[in-house]
């Protein structure tokens, strides 16, 4: 099941601080180890990021399609089975945001069945609940971290998850999840600025899994790595 954009599953959080250290982007390189599948690397100084969205367009100006947002310690990433006889051209951005806290969910016995599927899923659709919203700030002076997270237990591969939003320049929200055995928070969804809830279907292996929200905003963006698949070998 296919976790970005679309929501689907998603923290203890250890809440960035905002550092005085300037962005320093990405140094992105693109090769093609076969004539179509391509490998990135790239290395950064950026102090500060919690990630990094991996990025491709297939025109030199054109819109960027996410790949996938990778952890901060990460540096490569593959692009396999690629159209022939056709230009890509990757970027990588980095974020930057604090987290909630976490909250651990057990879900209930039972599969994503049609019957399940069937059910009035409303709740999982991002919204603005109106609210009263205390001591907001900017994320880039060091605040604005979403508190409050709650989880309701929808059905056993749904949860509904509602925050207190208190950042006034983020660029969006990401819904992380961490499932049991698992060492790191992965982005599961990404929301619109004000969001404060949005639900999730869950993945088979997150039965048990702990969750958190992250107020995020973009940092630096790398230089532009270009490659150009091979011809079709079919002749098409």
């Amino acid at each position: 099941m296919t976790k970005l954009p679309i929501l689907s599953a998603l923290v203890l959080a250890a809440a960035l601080t905002a550092c005085s250290r300037t962005d320093s982007p990405a140094e992105l390189t693109a090769v093609l180890d076969s004539p179509f599948n391509a490998t990135l690397t790239w290395t950064t100084t950026d102090a500060r990021a919690a990630g990094r969205a991996v990025e491709f367009a297939t025109e030199p100006g054109g819109e960027y399609t996410t790949l996938q947002y990778t952890p901060v310690e990460r540096t490569t990433y593959r692009h396999p089975d690629l159209i022939p006889d056709t230009n890509f051209h990757y970027r990588v951005r980095t974020y930057s945001g604090p987290t909630s806290e976490s909250r651990e969910i057990t879900l209930p016995p039972g599969e994503l069945d049609d019957a399940t599927q069937a059910e009035d899923h409303g709740w999982i659709t991002p919204k603005t609940v109106p609210g009263t919203v205390a001591d907001v700030s900017a994320l880039r002076a060091g605040g604005g971290a979403p508190t409050d997270l709650q989880a309701t237990v929808e059905h056993a591969n749904g949860i509904r998850f509602t925050w207190t939003d208190h950042a006034t320049d983020e660029d969006g929200y990401l819904l992380e999840v961490k499932a049991a055995g698992a060492t790191t928070f992965t982005p599961a969804a990404v929301l619109d600025p004000n969001t404060n809830s949005a639900g999730l279907i869950t993945l088979p292996d997150e039965k048990t899994a702990a969750y958190r929200v992250r107020a995020f905003f973009w940092g630096g963006t790398s230089n532009v790595a270009h490659v150009k698949t091979g011809p079709d070998p079919d002749g098409h």
